[in-house]
């Protein structure tokens, strides 16, 4: 797995965006700043890898855009050895932020070539996750439950209750929840049966699907 000057270069300026765009959170931007987004890319598409746009990853999906990464991560409010449910794992992009921001990652995945993909490349490079599961993110993935934290890389039509009740006390669902348009949305449980909610403006998803499994 290569990383060239250039890459790290492209890579700076576009954190640089990404820090102009409101990003603030350094342990966010420093995450993406040691990550060679190609790795995870198509590979026609790897010269794309620093541009502020999604792409591609086959199967329907996209890797996401990283300003919505890192956004996304941002907002989850990860501190060292949280352990984070993510639904969605898709290229691994997202799911290498956590783990190179400390964080032991739970990852689920419903496309099975892209679990296969993934799955492979996790073994050839040094961010790995906790488990990688093939099966439907809408249940979450109750075994290894509570969790700190748990994002969710695809646009929900409603709110998925099991993935609530994988909280912990404490513990931060970021979501995007809508059909065409999504609203990216922060639940906090505060107690066993309550939960604060905040909204943070519009984004668009994929699609998240459940029983397709």
């Amino acid at each position: 797995m290569e990383d060239t000057n250039k890459n790290k270069g492209l890579r700076k300026q576009l954190i640089n965006i990404l820090s102009e765009k409101g990003i603030n959170d350094k342990n966010v931007l420093n995450a993406l700043n040691n990550i060679p987004r190609q790795w995870f890319m198509e590979s026609g598409l790897k010269t794309y890898a620093y541009t502020d746009k999604a792409y591609p990853i086959g199967e329907g999906q996209t890797i996401s855009q990283p300003y919505t990464v890192a956004y996304q991560t941002q907002l989850l409010k990860t501190k060292a050895g949280d352990k984070v449910l993510e639904v969605g794992t898709g290229s691994g992009y997202q799911t290498s932020v956590l783990i190179e921001l400390g964080c032991k990652v739970f990852t689920i995945e419903r496309q099975r070539l892209l679990f296969k993909k993934a799955e492979l490349l996790f073994k050839k490079i040094k961010w790995k996750p906790k488990k990688i599961v093939f099966g439907d993110g809408y249940k979450g993935l109750k075994i290894n439950a509570p969790y700190d934290a748990i994002i969710v890389t695809a646009g929900s039509p409603e709110l998925p209750n099991n993935l609530m009740l994988q909280l912990k006390i404490g513990g931060r669902l970021v979501i995007p929840i809508g059909t065409k348009e999504q609203t990216m949305t922060r639940y906090v449980r505060v107690s066993d049966k309550e939960y604060s909610k905040e909204t943070f403006g519009s984004f668009r998803f994929v699609p998240l699907l459940k029983d397709k499994v």
